[in-house]
């Protein structure tokens, strides 16, 4: 089982509170999967969020495919993920009844197929943000004082 991460929303991580994750694949055309494969996908500032009872992912820019013809795709269009009926049922009620936020972490490649890490969140108060770049500040000392 061979992965290759094409892109990390690590802003997500910093944040955002990770509650749990999931994996889904996405619904995609053929010139996004040629961009995808060139690196070109930015999943900054993007969510997920339901229409009907489908989850769909907004405002991921994957850039327009240069060796495509006319049928380009349009970069911020909704990507319908593909989820089994129990994990979205399990996401819509977190975001319903909990007040939690769906958001992608990362986008990779996974046996030839792309997929797409999403986790429930909860959005971290600015203490807990100090708090983060603390603990980093301080993992980085020691892993300096070990390479001494």
């Amino acid at each position: 089982m061979s992965i290759l991460i094409i892109s990390d929303n690590r802003k997500a991580k910093f944040d955002y509170e990770i509650i749990e994750t999931f994996e889904a694949g996405i619904a995609l055309l053929g010139s996004e999967v040629k961009a995808i494969r060139n690196k070109q996908v930015q999943l900054k500032d993007s969510y997920i969020s339901f229409v009907g009872d489908e989850a769909f992912l907004q405002n991921a820019h994957i850039s327009e495919y240069k060796a495509s013809s006319y049928n380009n795709h349009s970069p911020e269009r909704l990507r319908k993920l593909l989820l089994h009926r129990n994990q979205l049922d399990k996401i819509y009620g977190a975001l319903r009844e909990k007040g939690l936020s769906c958001v992608p972490l990362k986008i990779y490649f996974k046996n030839g197929r792309i997929k797409l890490e999403i986790a429930l969140v909860k959005g971290k108060k600015l203490h807990d943000k100090r708090e983060s770049i603390k603990r980093r500040d301080a993992v980085r000392e020691i892993k300096q004082q070990f390479k001494k």
